[in-house]
C-alpha cells in the first residue's frame, strides 16, 4: 500500500494551480533524479509543505533555495526547515530574474509545477540571455498533455512550438509517469516528470527570432510553410527545405536552422 502524506485539501489553493503531491514513494523517486553534490545549487519551485523538500534536504548540496508564492505556507516552510543552508523566499517565480541570484552555473532547478503556469516558466528559462544557462538540469512535472508536446517528434499532431522551442535548446526525457491519484486535491488529468538537460548544438541561435518564425509556421497548422514563412521562402530554398511541406513537418534542425540563417542575414544588413 502506498505511502500517503496527511495533505488536506484546504492548503490547497485553486487560483494557484496547487496540487500536491501526496505519494512517499513517488517523492523519492523525483529525488533520485536529483543528481547533486556538495557543490550544486538546488532551486525548488513551489515547494508547498515541503514534502517533496524533505527528500532533497538529505542530499548533498550547496545551498537549497525554496520559491513560494503563497504566504501561508511560507511561515510552514520556515518552522519545517531551520537551516542555514536552506532559504526560503515568498515570491512568484515567473517574476524572478534568475540570472541574477548569483548563484553558480552548478544549478539545478526542481519543481512540481503549477499546471496553470507550467509553460510560463519552462519558455522563462528557455529565454535566457546566456547560453549555456546559469542551470545544468531542470527536473520538472507537466501535465502528461503538455509533456507529449515537449517530447513529441516532428511529422506528429502533438507537434509544435514548444516542442522545438524545448528541444532547440535542451536534450530531454521523460522519467516518471504521475497518475492523478498522486495528487491533492486530485486533478482532472495526469502528469509526468520531464529531466532537461542544456545543450550547445545551436549556440549562436537567436531564441528571439526563433521564437518568431515558430508562431508564423504554427499560425495554420495546415497550411504549407510557403504560406506561413512567405517572407523567408527564398531563404528556406537556399537551405534545400521543401516548401510544400507544413509546420509539423519540419524537424527541430530545420527550425533551427532558418532561424540562424535569418540571424545572419540581418546582421549583413546591419
Amino acid at each position: 500500500m502506498r505511502q500517503q502524506l496527511s495533505i488536506e485539501n484546504k492548503y490547497a489553493k485553486k487560483s494557484l494551480g496547487q496540487n500536491f503531491i501526496t505519494d512517499k514513494n513517488f517523492l523519492e523517486k523525483i529525488s533520485k533524479f536529483v543528481p547533486s553534490d556538495k557543490n550544486t545549487n538546488i532551486i525548488e519551485i513551489g515547494p508547498g509543505k515541503g514534502a517533496l523538500t524533505c527528500y532533497l534536504a538529505k542530499k548533498k548540496f550547496k545551498s537549497l533555495l525554496l520559491i513560494e508564492k503563497d504566504k501561508e505556507l511560507i511561515e510552514k516552510l520556515k518552522k519545517k526547515f531551520d537551516d542555514k543552508t536552506i532559504k526560503i523566499i515568498n515570491e512568484d517565480a515567473l517574476k524572478i530574474d534568475f540570472e541574477k541570484l548569483n548563484l553558480n552555473s552548478d544549478v539545478i532547478i526542481v519543481g512540481n509545477l503549477p499546471f496553470n503556469i507550467s509553460t510560463q516558466l519552462l519558455f522563462k528559462w528557455l529565454e535566457v540571455c546566456k547560453w549555456p544557462p546559469f542551470y545544468k538540469r531542470m527536473v520538472l512535472m507537466f501535465q502528461k498533455e503538455v509533456a507529449d508536446r515537449i517530447l513529441s517528434p516532428n511529422s506528429n499532431k502533438n507537434y509544435g512550438r514548444i516542442s522545438v522551442a524545448a528541444q532547440a535548446r535542451c536534450k530531454i526525457r521523460k522519467v516518471l509517469s504521475a497518475p492523478s491519484h498522486m495528487f491533492r486535491p486530485v486533478p482532472k488529468v495526469d502528469g509526468a516528470i520531464l529531466d532537461f538537460e542544456p545543450h550547445t548544438d545551436y549556440l549562436e541561435l537567436d531564441f528571439t527570432i526563433l521564437q518568431k518564425i515558430l508562431k508564423e509556421a504554427f499560425s495554420q497548422r495546415r497550411k504549407k510553410i510557403k504560406k506561413n514563412l512567405s517572407n523567408y521562402i527564398n531563404l528556406i530554398k537556399d537551405l534545400n527545405i521543401d516548401e510544400n511541406l507544413r509546420a509539423e513537418n519540419l524537424s527541430v534542425k530545420d527550425y533551427c536552422n532558418i532561424s540562424l540563417a535569418l540571424n545572419k542575414r540581418s546582421s549583413l544588413l546591419n
